[in-house]
């Protein structure tokens, strides 16, 4: 998928220009030249010149993506061996594996913008890189597994099949698989869901109550308000994004609730109705400062998780110390 030799001269290298009122012309010319390929649905590839700017944002925004993929993880894993059946022992442990073959899918589409994994992992793991604040609840219940699947990846569906169409192209052809594993994980949730509506009063009873705890942080996935948002303009000018966060929350909240309803459950919101004038439901106010909270580190996980995941990456240490001494040895025969 990402087979393309990164051609360092063609990222990196600028002309040399004395004068800088060329190099401002040059800069504009180039800016318009990349906008118009933008404008006609063109592919950026990694030899292509890009602002510097855009770069950033996508570095960014896949480091973020790869991140959240491996975060995301550790709440699911910790109910593989307490799962309630050896069925659905299977199908969450290739969940937990696809989630992680989607990180390294996302590794990879960033390492192709000039940028190393191993620097892409130490800023996740210094702090100063983030990941997706949902990923900073516990899982209490089974029930929370069917939570994730349905609402959480089905949260990151509708976020993620745009990316099938982002400007970028290793980052859009990486969607296009992750998209197809992510739907499985969404029926797979929503089947556990059913199950657990369908059963005993108890059952049910936890699956309302993961209802009840999954729903507003999933809103808040999709990020600020559009009125607060910072990156949103300048993503969506270079087809990054394709649609707002409130579009995208609102796409959401359209598909799930009638889903909540044919389950028999209810969403925790008192002030959702349906406008049937526009078609749409209207929801209530979302806590921000919860997800200001949690971002800044202060979600009732967020230390659980980092720490794991250092842990992780210190136990793994002599994997790829080995790793690298047998390929400096293979290169020393070579030569």
């Amino acid at each position: 998928m990402y087979t393309q030799a990164l051609n360092a001269q063609a990222l990196d290298a600028e002309p040399d220009r004395a004068d800088p009122g060329v190099a401002k012309v040059e800069d504009a010319v180039r800016l318009q030249r990349f906008q118009e390929r933008i404008d006609a649905e063109e592919r950026i590839e990694p030899n292509d010149w890009m602002p510097e700017l855009y770069r950033r944002t996508l570095v960014r925004q896949i480091s973020q993506h790869a991140h959240s993929e491996i975060i995301g993880m550790q709440p699911e894993g910790n109910w593989i061996t307490r799962a309630p059946s050896l069925r659905r022992k299977a199908a969450l442990l290739a969940k937990v594996q696809d989630e992680c073959g989607h990180g390294l899918y996302l590794y990879a589409a960033a390492e192709t913008l000039g940028v190393a994994r191993e620097e892409l992992v130490d800023q996740l793991l210094s702090g100063k890189a983030k990941y997706s604040s949902i990923f900073n609840y516990p899982t209490l219940t089974w029930a929370d597994i069917g939570a994730i699947g349905w609402l959480v990846d089905g949260a990151a569906i509708m976020n993620q099949i745009p990316l099938c169409r982002c400007s970028y192209g290793p980052y859009a052809r990486a969607m296009i698989r992750v998209c197809k594993e992510e739907s499985f994980h969404q029926r797979q949730g929503y089947e556990i869901m059913l199950t657990l509506a369908r059963g005993t009063d108890e059952q049910k009873e936890m699956a309302q109550d993961a209802l009840n705890r999954w729903w507003w942080p999933c809103l808040m996935m999709f990020g600020p308000p559009d009125t607060v948002s910072q990156h949103s303009d300048s993503s969506m000018r270079w087809k990054i994004k394709r649609f707002s966060n409130d579009e995208l929350r609102q796409k959401f909240i359209d598909a799930t609730v009638p889903q909540a309803h044919y389950l028999g459950l209810t969403v925790p919101d008192p002030a959702l109705t349906f406008d049937a004038a526009s078609g749409h439901w209207r929801h209530g106010p979302i806590d921000w400062d919860e997800f200001k909270q949690v971002v800044a580190g202060n979600g009732p996980c967020n230390a659980e998780r980092m720490a794991r995941r250092r842990q992780t990456e210190e136990d793994g240490a002599w994997v790829r110390e080995a790793a690298r001494a047998y390929a400096e040895k293979n290169r020393a025969k070579a030569a």
